[in-house]
């Protein structure tokens, strides 16, 4: 695995960190950081901690971030592993955003956008951001969020360190079509 470029280590990571950290033999604490020392160690290829750095300043979707002195490591959101997000509340904006495949339209609109096997459901704050999530799929549909109505209604809210907005559900009540 020697050689790989920034977006195949960033795939990797992003793997390791949200889905299988048991891949490369490394635990996540309670707040699901781990060591950067471990890390590096563990690795199935070389990585220094400055190329390290780069990758996590360089991430276009911000998925990792360091502790404040730079000895942990973390992914920022998407985790399908059980960990203490450790979030706190907030006030969401007005409207937010999700683009979907749009072969689960029809689910949604019958029932509601679910956080499935996820944390949360993940709402951006503008158009292109949401979009990026999707970009793998071919036919997209835009869903307009009204996230006043359901923080008015009491749904709660909070916001991962790369400004994604989460949430439990979102009703199909306070979801629209663009």
């Amino acid at each position: 695995m020697n050689n790989k470029s920034d977006f195949e280590i960033s795939k990797f990571l992003s793997y390791v960190f949200r889905h299988k950290p048991e891949e490369i033999w490394i635990l996540l604490d309670e707040n699901w950081w781990v060591s950067v020392v471990e890390l590096l160690k563990k690795l199935p290829f070389d990585l220094d901690i400055s190329k390290l750095k780069l990758i996590v300043k360089e991430n276009d979707k911000q998925r990792f971030s360091f502790s404040d002195d730079f000895q942990k490591i973390r992914a920022s959101q998407w985790h399908s592993i059980a960990v203490d997000l450790n979030l706190e509340e907030i006030v969401p904006l007005d409207i937010l955003y999700h683009w979907t495949a749009e072969q689960n339209l029809n689910s949604i609109l019958k029932n509601w956008l679910d956080k499935r096997q996820r944390h949360h459901v993940h709402l951006s704050s503008n158009i292109e951001t949401a979009s990026k999530v999707w970009e793998r799929y071919w036919k997209l549909v835009l869903l307009k969020i009204d996230a006043k109505k359901m923080y008015d209604e009491w749904i709660i809210f909070f916001i991962s360190q790369n400004w994604v907005y989460l949430t439990d559900f979102v009703a199909n009540k306070y979801i629209s079509v663009i």
